[in-house]
């Protein structure tokens, strides 16, 4: 495959069009059946140069059977029809942590596939990270203390306040969201506010295919330390911590010391990867081999990303 760019850099392996195969479809006839273990190999691949059919919705049927609905999600995103979405929509000066997509749920996508359609002027940046290398990184201590005693995800919905949990469930029927988590071992309790969720969570999971053990949760994101110090305070003294919009302990309940997903945060920054996105990249990832992120912008961005591969370790 002449086509194929930076082969001695694993992430990301980019695949750019040599005129012959000039659309996207075209290169797939000849090399779909390599893209697995390209993916395997490399966590992700950057497709560039192609041209491609009108939108995400026909695109990703080259990669993938069936796509994922985002349900209960933590963050704001515009649901486009037939489970495309775009990406997370946080204020553009605003940078997103390095994360696996629904590393906090007991079931996730293995694929996520991005699509650029506007890049931005300045900034808007998607790192990538090794997941290996991550959990390679992090303290072994932390990490059997984690493995043993997993985390609990907690999260209070109320009017003004996060996501309501209407956005979250994809519904406003109490019955539905009371059915889901019941089918997906949440704890649930109706509030004078709203609604209150606790759920336990795998710390480390195994990849399926490669047999890697990665660390694969969002533990540094939903504890009250992921916000600065002024917004933890502000949060504390308005919701006191059992009132908080999110927060993250222990599987038993126990506090998580910041100092120790300080160590997990530094692991991530050191494995940091970077490209700058140009119009109409596609980029596929391994979402427990690859986690990504996002950089502040300026000026208008558009992504739009699917999900597909349903994958529990329980399952």
């Amino acid at each position: 495959m002449e086509n194929i760019e930076n082969s001695d850099v694993t992430l990301p392996l980019i695949v750019t069009s040599d005129g012959r195969d000039a659309t996207l479809e075209d290169w797939m006839d000849l090399h779909s059946e390599a893209v697995p273990s390209l993916l395997s190999r490399h966590k992700a691949l950057l497709f560039r140069g192609f041209v491609h059919p009108a939108g995400l919705n026909k695109i990703s049927t080259l990669f993938f059977k069936e796509r994922l609905a985002y349900t209960y999600k933590s963050t704001p995103r515009v649901n486009l029809g037939e489970s495309i979405y775009t990406a997370t929509e946080y204020p553009k000066q605003l940078s997103i942590p390095q994360h696996c997509e629904n590393a906090y749920q007991h079931s996730w996508p293995m694929k996520l596939l991005f699509h650029c359609v506007e890049p931005s002027v300045k900034g808007g940046r998607t790192p990538l990270t090794d997941m290996i290398k991550v959990t390679q990184s992090i303290d072994p201590e932390i990490k059997k203390e984690f493995s043993h005693r997993k985390i609990q995800y907690v999260r209070n919905y109320r009017v003004g306040a996060d996501l309501p949990w209407e956005e979250v469930f994809n519904t406003k029927n109490k019955e539905n969201v009371e059915y889901f988590c019941r089918q997906n071992k949440i704890d649930y309790q109706w509030t004078e506010t709203g609604l209150r969720t606790s759920q336990i969570c795998q710390a480390l999971a195994t990849h399926p295919v490669t047999g890697d053990e990665v660390w694969f949760n969002q533990a540094h994101l939903f504890h009250i330390s992921a916000l600065g110090t002024a917004d933890q305070e502000a949060m504390l003294s308005f919701f006191k911590e059992e009132g908080l919009p999110r927060n993250a302990y222990f599987g038993d309940g126990g506090p998580i010391d910041p100092i120790i997903l300080s160590n997990v945060n530094s692991a991530f920054e050191k494995h940091k990867v970077y490209f700058d996105w140009r119009k109409d990249d596609l980029l596929l990832i391994d979402n427990m081999l690859v986690s990504h992120g996002r950089e502040p912008y300026e000026g208008s961005r558009k992504l739009f990303v699917c999900m597909a591969e349903p994958y529990s370790a329980t399952s």
